[in-house]
């Protein structure tokens, strides 16, 4: 896992990777395969990530193309063109210091996974350019989506970027501290809300976490990026 603080970030736009008709083939059985495994998984549209470099001491370059998440499946097809997956995330603290954090519901493409708010960026409409202000817009978005927040979009201040191994990017936002009673509230009246409207929220459970020994007291998996995420937030960095 890589983390860097960058406090510019270019996205710069490429064709869509062009693939052999076998790689094509390839790609479409694993993609139907995971959706057999999980059939909450589905073929929308997605900014895929297809190369990051660093720009400069303080800034970073990430080169996208428009995708579907089919593409995903590229990962393991051999010698085919690199293609991660590109999303926000938000650090919303508590009052008192704690990081919010959820886990994500059995109808999602990740069920009983334990992460950050957030989600994977999808192009803009168009020929629309997709710029930081997008990547903030959407962090807002989810925030609201997936714990009720009402928190404004230029209220979010830039973090972290994060890199795993499978290559995913995700570019991080600090959200300002809200009384963990309030965080607790506002979830509480999403879920009676997407309840009363037949709907699963995105996450089944939310947590406030202190330190990464938190961490270990979580059912189910987690992302690879929040136990580093959590200890940098934290102050318990190694």
């Amino acid at each position: 896992m890589r983390l860097w603080h960058a406090p510019r970030i270019r996205l710069v736009e490429t064709a869509t990777p062009e693939l052999t008709s076998g790689q094509r083939s390839a790609m479409d059985r694993l993609w139907e395969e995971a959706v057999r495994a999980n059939p909450a998984l589905f073929d929308g549209p997605v900014a895929a990530l297809t190369r990051l470099e660093r720009d400069g001491r303080d800034g970073l370059v990430l080169t996208w193309a428009r995708a579907s998440y089919r593409f995903r499946a590229l990962r393991r097809v051999p010698d085919a063109p690199a293609c991660s997956s590109l999303f926000v995330s938000v650090v919303q603290p508590s009052g008192d210091g704690r990081l919010l954090v959820g886990r994500m519901s059995p109808s999602t493409a990740a069920p009983g996974r334990w992460q950050l708010p957030g989600g994977t960026i999808e192009p803009p409409d168009g020929e629309g350019e997709l710029d930081l202000a997008g990547l903030r817009r959407h962090a807002a978005r989810e925030l609201a989506e997936e714990i009720g927040s009402d928190t404004a979009a230029d209220a979010l201040t830039l973090g972290l970027t994060t890199r795993g191994a499978n290559g995913n990017v995700g570019v991080m936002f600090s959200a300002p501290p809200r009384p963990a009673q309030e965080l607790r509230e506002r979830y509480a009246r999403l879920v009676r809300t997407e309840t009363a409207r037949g709907r699963d929220p995105e996450f089944d459970r939310i947590d406030l976490i202190a330190s990464p020994a938190d961490l270990k007291r979580l059912t189910g998996p987690s992302v690879d990026y929040l136990e580093p995420v959590v200890r940098h937030y934290t102050g318990t960095s190694t």
